[in-house]
């Protein structure tokens, strides 16, 4: 990590943080879910690094990058990606998100305004409309304020009697990371989500769908997916819920470097 770069680039409006790996490699694309930041993929960043160029922003409303009063909808993050990857001059890179993240990656996939490479999606916020009104009227956002009252070593002990299995390390990434989130980012949460049979339907890049055998998608919605998109490869992972790439990060790190090696 001392050789891996922070920075900023201004874009869609705002300022957006990210930390890179580096090097003249294939660049690959890292996108967090809500309350977490570039940083919580640094165990895959860390699997990833020696062959290709790993770019972890931070979402709007998250870790160091600007908080609007607006514009948290999923359809301002694409456009925040579409501008760093301009901004970047990148070539074609490879494009992973998770949960929020994932969500956001299917939209700028489906733009088709710039090439991507190829596509991973970890469990996705592909919701129906009935559940994504439950979340949004729940007590999640009451839940992170209360959190923000908290400290970083109180919430790093709660996280560790729940997640007894995962390294101080991401313990602590992911406890900055909640302390770093605006309560404005939950705004994302306001229904309804772009309609993820149509994003799927338009998305034409080499893609791959993760996700648990606890988690958001379904074994009955990674097919329905592959009906709606003949070239989506799908991979479940056992014992993994919708934090996948923290709960099974070998497993999944696995399966992420055999999809882009692949391609």
């Amino acid at each position: 990590m001392s050789n891996w770069n922070s920075a900023e680039c201004r874009t869609n409006g705002i300022t957006l943080h990210y930390t890179r790996t580096g090097a003249n490699k294939p660049p690959v694309i890292l996108l967090h879910g809500l309350m977490l930041n570039g940083l919580c993929w640094t165990e895959l960043a860390q699997a990833l690094a020696q062959d290709y160029d790993v770019i972890m922003p931070d979402a709007r409303g998250h870790g160091q990058s600007s908080t609007p009063a607006s514009g948290y909808r999923y359809e301002d993050h694409a456009s925040d990606i579409g501008g760093l990857i301009k901004a970047l001059k990148l070539p074609p890179p490879f494009l992973l998100g998770h949960s929020m993240g994932g969500m956001t990656a299917a939209v700028v996939a489906s733009r088709d305004l710039l090439p991507l490479r190829g596509l991973i999606l970890a469990d996705p916020t592909f919701l129906s409309l009935a559940v994504q009104q439950e979340v949004y009227a729940s007590d999640v956002a009451d839940q992170h304020r209360n959190m923000l009252t908290k400290s970083l070593e109180e919430i790093m002990a709660e996280a560790q009697v729940r997640h007894p299995t995962r390294s101080t390390q991401m313990l602590e990434l992911v406890a900055r990371a909640r302390l770093q989130t605006s309560l404005r980012a939950f705004d994302v949460l306001t229904p309804p989500n772009p309609d993820y049979k149509q994003l799927m339907r338009k998305i034409t890049v080499p893609s791959l769908l993760i996700f648990g055998d606890k988690g958001v998608i379904s074994g009955a919605v990674a097919e329905e997916l592959q009906t709606l998109n003949s070239a989506l490869q799908v991979q479940q992972i056992r014992e993994a819920g919708h934090a996948l790439h923290f709960d099974q990060p070998k497993r999944f790190a696995t399966i992420v470097k055999g999809f882009l090696h692949s391609i």
